[in-house]
């Protein structure tokens, strides 16, 4: 990951002021919190993805280059906002979420008020592409959530649905970060299709590696059967659902949907999906789609900047937390 900084160093600490600059409100509450979501930012994974993206086709990065990677920061912590006050969750990054401190009433306005930053940070600037590229993906976003929960209700995932989900959920976001900032320096919509189809694939490795974090898979802990206990049928628990016997799968639905908060059960869950090859399944499709992500970043020319964008490839299926 250092490595990857120390390409895009001085766009990233650009980024970071810009960015900085975009939140900033002329309420002193809202400034407060803005504050406090600056100074709690996470990795910046796809501020990274946008720099990298824009750089692969160009030495110079344009202003429209850093605003295309602010909204993609603005509408991604929007919606972590909004899904904090959905999920009732009180912690976020380990630190209390802004709900937690200042209510779902402004929690959710704070959300509204990135959100327009967002787009009027594109609108003033005439990057009418760019808020295309991130509008079209936050609609696919709201639809992968409500198609989640829609399905959650009934617990009938099948593995198709499952990465219909998780790519409008997770991957468009990441799959519009690599296209706005290819559009940025390229100007070309044949690259921008490609690095958003590139992206998109990152972003499907990406979720997987999450899914399987709770089944505390390849050493990074103990399982934590989180998802199991807000009834996520996920793709290791879906693998093993479509092979189980009539018997094994009515045990697992009705644990999941009965007993999902007994840890006892929920670690037999666990265990039976171990058992069933789940894990080992999950992991070969994240390769699946790294690998299939890395074939669309090597039809472009080998440098720095298209190594770095490998090793972030990697860095995301690699991750340990």
């Amino acid at each position: 990951m250092d490595d990857i900084k120390h390409l895009i160093g001085k766009e990233l600490q650009d980024f970071e002021s810009k960015f900085s600059d975009a939140v900033k409100s002329h309420v002193p509450l809202l400034d407060r919190i803005m504050h406090y979501i600056v100074k709690r930012k996470g990795k910046q994974i796809r501020p990274m993805f946008v720099l990298l993206s824009a750089r692969l086709f160009s030495t110079d990065i344009q202003e429209s280059t850093y605003r295309a990677a602010a909204l993609v920061e603005l509408l991604h912590t929007a919606t972590l906002v909004h899904d904090d006050v959905v999920d009732d969750s009180n912690e976020r990054r380990g630190f209390f979420s802004i709900n937690a401190l200042w209510k779902n009433k402004i929690a959710v306005l704070v959300g509204d008020y990135l959100l327009s930053k967002g787009l009027l940070l594109s609108l003033d600037n005439h990057d009418f592409r760019t808020l295309q590229i991130l509008t079209t993906a936050v609609k696919e976003m709201s639809e992968g959530e409500l198609l989640q929960m829609e399905k959650t209700r009934k617990l009938n995932i099948k593995e198709d649905i499952y990465f219909e989900i998780i790519r409008r959920k997770t991957a468009s976001l990441l799959g519009a970060a690599c296209a706005a900032g290819a559009w940025s320096t390229s100007g070309h919509d044949e690259t921008t299709a490609q690095m958003r189809l590139f992206g998109e694939k990152v972003g499907v490795a990406f979720q997987i590696k999450d899914d399987l974090f709770d089944y505390g898979a390849d050493k990074i802990g103990k399982p934590t059967g989180i998802d199991i206990r807000e009834k996520k049928l996920t793709l290791p628990l879906i693998y093993t659902l479509e092979h189980a016997t009539p018997d094994v799968r009515r045990r697992i639905i009705n644990i999941v949907k009965n007993y999902n908060t007994d840890k006892e059960k929920v670690a037999t869950v666990i265990e039976m999906v171990k058992a069933s090859g789940g894990i080992t399944y999950a992991q070969e499709k994240m390769f699946q789609y790294r690998d299939e992500a890395m074939a669309i970043l090597h039809s472009f020319p080998e440098n720095d900047i298209r190594n770095g964008l490998e090793q972030l490839v990697r860095f995301t299926t690699d991750r340990t937390f």
